[in-house]
């Protein structure tokens, strides 16, 4: 128990409940922590509750009774993600990030950890409001998506692999058809991996068809696990179909021309969603 000042007790309690997001955390807790009342804990979670909101950093959600507390849920306010990703399109339109076959290369923007926890805090805040037991990817790329959105939302990552692997032990595997390429892919997920009836949310790094996307549902299957939501970093516009209808992009690639290396990056439907909502 510590005697701190207001001032800095509202620090450490604003710190505190950033870091742990989603959680539910007994006013008694604060209340032990500083050798304070009650009374007082609520007046300063009153005003954390009141910064946050003006400043776009999420929400506070107060539970009444004696199995009640505080929770702390981050938000992005639609202002500042569409200029995030305005951005971030402007990066992507970068001629020298033009691949063969009309991918773009990423890896270097994914290594930023600002912004990762920027994409991260984004996919929390597009599906804050279902409920998650773990963030799944499929490796390599999406795997620091996946840590930057598991960290907001404060649930476990499950990596599914390219080929299942001694060191976890037996593992379920599937065939799957790559969306783009249309050729037959194997993709595994160790069964202590997963519980079965998990709620699941899928992230991945770029989507064509959706072939890697759908293989992912189809070995959650086995695992009689629930899909809440599909988040994709980058969407391709030029497939023919989709093999996944429902699921959010940050940012859409509308256009690449090999020759003249010119890339067209639009926002996703990220902000048609949140239009609707």
């Amino acid at each position: 128990m510590r005697k701190l000042k207001r001032s800095a007790r509202l620090v450490e309690m604003t710190q505190y409940l950033l870091s742990r997001p989603h959680t539910l955390i007994p006013l008694t807790t604060f209340a032990e922590r500083y050798g304070s009342a009650k009374s007082s804990i609520s007046e300063d979670l009153g005003i954390i509750k009141e910064v946050f909101e003006e400043e776009g950093l999420g929400e506070l959600h107060t539970l009444a009774g004696a199995a009640g507390g505080v929770k702390y849920t981050p938000l992005v306010r639609q202002s500042d993600a569409l200029q995030f990703v305005r951005e971030f399109c402007r990066l992507l339109e970068q001629p020298e990030r033009v691949l063969p076959g009309g991918y773009l290369y990423m890896s270097d923007l994914l290594g930023r950890p600002a912004l990762l926890q920027q994409i991260g805090k984004m996919f929390a805040t597009a599906f804050a409001g279902r409920e998650l037991d773990v963030v799944m990817t499929v490796e390599t790329k999406g795997i620091p998506l996946a840590y930057a959105t598991a960290s907001w939302l404060n649930v476990p990552v499950v990596i599914v692999r390219r080929d299942s692997r001694v060191t976890e032990g037996s593992a379920v595997s599937i065939n799957y058809v790559s969306g783009s390429s249309k050729r037959i892919q194997t993709m595994s997920l160790a069964r202590r991996a997963l519980r079965e009836q998990s709620n699941v949310l899928i992230i991945d790094d770029f989507m064509r068809a959706g072939g890697t996307i759908r293989g992912m549902m189809d070995l959650l299957q086995e695992f009689h696990a629930n899909v809440q939501g599909v988040g994709v970093l980058v969407e391709s516009a030029d497939a023919d179909e989709h093999l996944v209808d429902d699921y959010i992009s940050l940012a859409r690639l509308t256009g690449v021309d090999p020759r003249t290396r010119e890339i067209r990056v639009s926002p996703g439907s990220y902000f048609k969603e949140a239009d609707e909502q």
